[in-house]
């Protein structure tokens, strides 16, 4: 059944990626790098800053940090355990696909999408008592996810995977979060 999946997998990685293109290529690269989302992440900052202040907004950064990295810990204890190849080196996979970038590290689960999910999370439970829209952020990790398909560095099943490890991650440190929130803001929605 678990080689069943597999298979199926690997083929939908095949379709994915060759949806690509040369022409798109240098874009995607761009995209999966975290450093071209500064501008996002300083509008969230900003947003959360707006509604929350100095003080709380402390706080926050501090569980964001946590939160990224146990997310990043827990990604490399399993991708060092499972020890799944990257399709630009899976034998099966490599000769097939459109290699864009290479990579020698392990495949699965995507720490891309554990870190982004779990960040996006986090910081959505907190803005939707604010700003009606706050679920648009989700867009972020999808996109950003999605540009390790493109690139030939994950299949689809070690994005799915982490995004549930990062979207339970996220949840769990908003419950955190929201003790310790009620214990030194009492005052704050």
């Amino acid at each position: 059944m678990l080689e069943h999946f597999i298979q199926l997998d690997k083929q939908l990685l095949v379709f994915l990626n060759s949806l690509g293109s040369e022409r798109f290529d240098g874009l995607w690269l761009i995209i999966t790098k975290q450093a071209y989302w500064t501008p996002i992440f300083l509008y969230v900052f900003y947003l959360l800053y707006k509604k929350l202040g100095w003080k709380h907004m402390l706080l926050v950064i501090l569980s964001l940090a946590l939160l990224i990295a146990f997310t990043d810990q827990m990604t490399n204890l399993v991708k060092n355990s499972v020890q799944r190849l990257r399709p630009c080196n899976d034998p099966e996979t490599k000769d097939i696909i459109r290699l864009v970038k290479q990579s020698s590290s392990f495949s699965y689960f995507s720490g891309h999408a554990a870190n982004s999910l779990a960040s996006t999370t986090f910081i959505v439970l907190i803005l939707r008592k604010y700003y009606k829209y706050a679920f648009l952020f989700f867009l972020f990790p999808l996109i950003f996810a999605y540009s390790r398909i493109y690139l030939g560095l994950h299949f689809p099943g070690d994005i799915l995977s982490g995004y549930i490890f990062g979207m339970g991650t996220g949840y769990l440190f908003s419950k955190i979060y929201e003790v310790y929130r009620k214990k030194y803001f009492p005052d704050s929605l």
